[in-house]
């Protein structure tokens, strides 16, 4: 198990530096974010041990229970958490993450300003964006994001750039691109996007964080 797992890994890292190569980037400047969602310590481990020390989780209460252990273990892991975040969980999430990619509404900026507020952390924030305009996604429209952008800046939050997840089964390029675009007019050089079907492609067009979840660990952690 530990050999498949960091074989993955490897092959993961050489996918992202051939499509860096591709679009005359350098590989350093994408981070891999493993996506740890479902999977237990047993199987996170072995790539900490190989390494790898960004990891995402979706909800609060499972990264609660997984890693202040592991934390103890491997100090230098950040944890993002690129999942729904209800606002009532705001002050938690500012407490155990180093990162939070789904920041989509102003109740949500003004409970994580809050929280930031009243303690001694700062995550970055990724504003995401219902890139495809489907009602069934989380993300602000691409018209409200100007004033969600606004909003973020005078809560205080730290804005590390925009995220979005493009429609399934339909080539992303289009999407990522304006994605891109969005956060150039707003002055953001930071985008999460892509992952395990389509992060080759985020890559080339400029992505700076890759959500990887099934190509690491296999079909259990669904969504990355």
């Amino acid at each position: 198990m530990i050999a498949d797992d960091t074989t993955k890994l490897q092959a993961i890292r050489s996918r992202i530096a051939k499509a860096a190569e591709i679009a005359d980037r350098r590989a350093d400047d994408v981070t891999l974010i493993a996506v740890s969602k479902t999977h237990p310590v047993e199987a996170i481990e072995p790539l900490l041990v190989e390494g790898q020390r960004v990891f995402g989780e979706n909800r609060v209460q499972e990264a609660s229970e997984k890693w202040p252990a592991l934390r103890e273990k491997y100090p230098d892991v950040e944890l993002h958490l690129i999942g729904q975040l209800q606002s009532n969980k705001a002050a938690e999430a500012v407490a155990l993450f180093d990162c939070i990619h789904a920041v989509d509404r102003p109740s949500l900026v003004a409970a994580l300003g809050k929280a930031m507020e009243a303690s001694d952390r700062r995550p970055d924030c990724f504003l995401q964006v219902n890139i495809g305009d489907e009602p069934q996604k989380g993300g602000c429209a691409i018209a409200d994001l100007p004033a969600l952008v606004e909003q973020a800046r005078a809560a205080g939050l730290p804005i590390a750039g925009l995220m979005c997840l493009p429609p399934a089964d339909i080539e992303p390029a289009p999407y990522f691109a304006l994605l891109a675009k969005l956060a150039r007019d707003h002055g953001l050089t930071g985008l999460s996007m892509g992952m395990s079907d389509d992060f080759e492609t985020a890559v080339t067009i400029g992505t700076t964080h890759v959500r990887i979840g099934s190509a690491l660990f296999g079909a259990r952690g669904t969504g990355a």
